[in-house]
């Protein structure tokens, strides 16, 4: 049976190897050679096995992003929402300001959410321009017309907890290609959609924060990972399932953790390191956008609005600039086996996510058909 292409910005595509582990493993799960007794839906998160395979998949994130030993792994529930209050929760004291850099909805609401437990300043948005592109460090300045988020002021503003960025900001196909630097607080960095697409220099920030459902897994579990300094910032008085030093000390096992979801990205982490690596992972993420934009480029019917300095290489959108033209595009691929290039509901027209386990023969699949749809307009 052959699949079609799912394009879905998450839960996404899973490798068909995964897939294939996955299936074998649903009757009865064997770790290494030894049957459980039970599916891996319904094996006790107590067990030995259990204990062993998330240990495992720490060590194998560790191993694939070279993780430094001062920084702890945490496998979590609730999504980047829960990490949009958990940051704050976690970090933000109660003198001092968290700032944000809104390049999108995500970060935008991230912002919003923070600001419920604490004082919270946006440095830059590029929410003017539609977010077809990320802010540029030169127009991070504050109000106050200098620039406070770098470096304390002798004006009596408050010290920063933190600086915040979404790398990748899913709904407008943007990407912050290379990290902040050069910070007076912690960079924390929700890199959700790009995860795992290509090395990252964890050393560079005090914590970042994934959804498992773009890159890595099916949803349920939420990978941070952060700094041992950071994790005395936190008051006591916050839930024991937000605490970061409170689920690092538990081993990520305080309460019941997302087994089924941990034990699929325990397969994709296994799969990466097969394939050869992160540096793998971004050479394929690069070869499979660049077909993508060169496309959109070079056609008169479909644009690409992000500026080409900040396209993602994980969800390229664009559109036609007529939503009836743009329905009917996704109408004319969904029968040809392209599936989920319906733009999110607040920009409309098209996105393709192309995650980590989307072949370059999706994507070439996807050029095909736009070639033919416009040429049949």
């Amino acid at each position: 049976m052959t699949l079609p292409y799912n394009f879905s910005p998450g839960p996404a595509m899973l490798p068909p190897e995964v897939i294939a582990q996955i299936r074998a493993d649903l009757p009865e799960w064997h770790w290494h050679g030894v049957g459980q007794g039970a599916s891996i839906m319904e094996v006790s998160h107590r067990s030995k096995a259990f204990e062993a395979l998330i240990a495992e998949a720490e060590a194998g994130l560790r191993e694939l992003l070279v993780i430094p030993a001062n920084y702890k792994v945490i496998f979590m529930q609730g999504g980047a929402w829960g990490q949009f209050a958990a940051v704050p929760m976690n970090l933000l004291r109660a003198d001092e300001t968290a700032h944000y850099l809104v390049s999108g909805g995500w970060s935008k609401s991230a912002s919003i959410e923070a600001a419920k437990f604490g004082r919270v300043e946006v440095v830059a948005s590029s929410e003017a321009s539609g977010y077809t592109r990320a802010p540029a460090k030169n127009e991070w300045i504050s109000t106050y017309g200098t620039n406070t988020h770098l470096s304390p002021d002798s004006m009596g503003v408050s010290a920063s907890s933190y600086t915040y960025i979404c790398s990748n900001e899913t709904v407008y196909g943007n990407e912050i290609h290379t990290l902040p630097t050069g910070l007076a607080s912690p960079l924390v960095v929700d890199a959700s959609s790009h995860f795992l697409s290509r090395p990252m220099d964890v050393s560079a920030c005090g914590l970042i924060y994934a959804g498992a459902q773009k890159n890595i897994g099916p949803a349920g579990v939420t990978i941070v990972i952060v700094r041992d300094d950071l994790l005395d910032r936190a008051p006591k008085n916050i839930p024991s399932v937000f605490h970061y030093k409170h689920m690092a000390a538990n081993g990520s096992l305080f309460n019941t953790p997302p087994v089924f979801s941990i034990y699929a990205t325990a397969l994709t982490l296994k799969w990466i390191k097969a394939q050869g690596g992160l540096a793998e992972m971004e050479r394929r993420a690069i070869a499979r956008s660049s077909q993508l934009y060169d496309a959109i480029d070079s056609s008169k019917l479909f644009k690409a609005p992000v500026a080409i300095e900040d396209r993602s290489r994980m969800n390229i959108v664009f559109d036609t600039g007529n939503p009836d033209t743009d329905a009917a595009f996704v109408k004319f691929c969904d029968v040809r086996g392209l599936m989920s290039l319906k733009g999110h509901r607040v920009r409309g027209g098209m996105r393709a996510s192309i995650y980590n386990a989307m072949p370059q023969a999706g994507v070439e699949a996807l050029v095909a058909a736009m070639r033919e749809f416009e040429a049949s307009r």
